[in-house]
């Protein structure tokens, strides 16, 4: 049984877009569908916020785009991550690891620690 969707913590969306495109290349509604598959229905993305993240990583450089043609016969645009986006992506996993390893020391802390 999937857990029911959490809030996405502000400013993830980008990592969570970048580690998306990472996997191969994808048209923003086959990212919404990666990110929510990834995270076991986790986190469940809105269009509305989506796409201008998606043009905001564009303008940083960090994803380039593309038009095709969908699975289903439709233009779409395809996203696809850049070398600086495959570092970005790199250097904030490592930061959330950080912090995850840092929030578990804390909440798994004892009386006796």
């Amino acid at each position: 049984m999937a857990a029911a969707p959490v809030p996405i913590l502000p400013g993830t969306l980008d990592l969570l877009i970048l580690k998306a495109v990472s996997l191969g290349p994808l048209h923003g509604y086959g990212v919404l569908l990666r990110i929510e598959q990834l995270s076991r229905g986790g986190f469940l993305i809105e269009q509305g916020a989506l796409y201008p993240a998606l043009y905001r990583l564009i303008h940083q450089g960090l994803l380039d785009a593309e038009w095709g043609t969908s699975s289903n016969n439709r233009k779409a645009r395809f996203y696809r991550l850049t070398p600086a986006g495959r570092k970005r992506l790199r250097t904030e996993a490592e930061a959330w690891d950080r912090v995850a390893a840092a929030m578990r020391a804390v909440l798994t802390a004892t009386a006796e620690a």
